[in-house]
């Protein structure tokens, strides 16, 4: 992938627990800013990006190996057309730094994910997997929230463009 310095575009990835409007802010964001919006949580659906099924949570285990293949590819593919990225997937983790509740979910993972987000294991995660300076903790309590989330990142975009024009 090129490096921090060859691209002029920035990536965005926009996490949270399920159900806290990860992908509406990011759809905005990527609109308002003409940049690539990637819903990963699709992505693994459609390439099939899992290794078996875990029972308890009635859910797919992630294959972070093929994940990660296929969104390098694309992360290649639109720095190299010098278009940017907005991501959103629950977890930050996984991600290299580089790049930067009605859901079927059953019981077990509903209370999975309650538990995540009063513990703030999101927001810990990216504060342990990157730099302290470009994790930033939003509220989206409400649509108000979830716009000014989006002008606060337009900001920051607009201003890392100029930064790395």
């Amino acid at each position: 992938m090129a490096d921090e310095t060859e691209r002029r575009r920035p990536n965005i990835l926009v996490t949270g627990t399920p159900g806290v409007g990860k992908t509406a802010t990011a759809a905005m964001l990527a609109e308002r800013l003409g940049l690539q919006h990637i819903n990963v949580g699709d992505i693994i659906k459609q390439h099939k990006c899992y290794d078996g099924h875990d029972d308890a949570l009635d859910t797919h285990i992630l294959d972070e190996d093929k994940l990660l293949d296929l969104m390098e590819a694309m992360f290649q593919k639109c720095a190299a057309d010098n278009i940017g990225i907005v991501a959103d997937y629950h977890s930050c983790e996984l991600f290299p730094e580089r790049w930067l509740t009605e859901r079927g979910y059953n019981d077990n993972k509903r209370s999975e994910n309650m538990e995540a987000e009063i513990m703030q294991v999101v927001l810990d995660e990216a504060r342990e997997s990157y730099d302290v300076d470009i994790v930033q903790e939003l509220p989206s309590n409400t649509k108000d929230d979830m716009e000014a989330n989006v002008e606060r990142c337009i900001a920051w975009a607009e201003q890392w463009v100029k930064d790395n024009a």
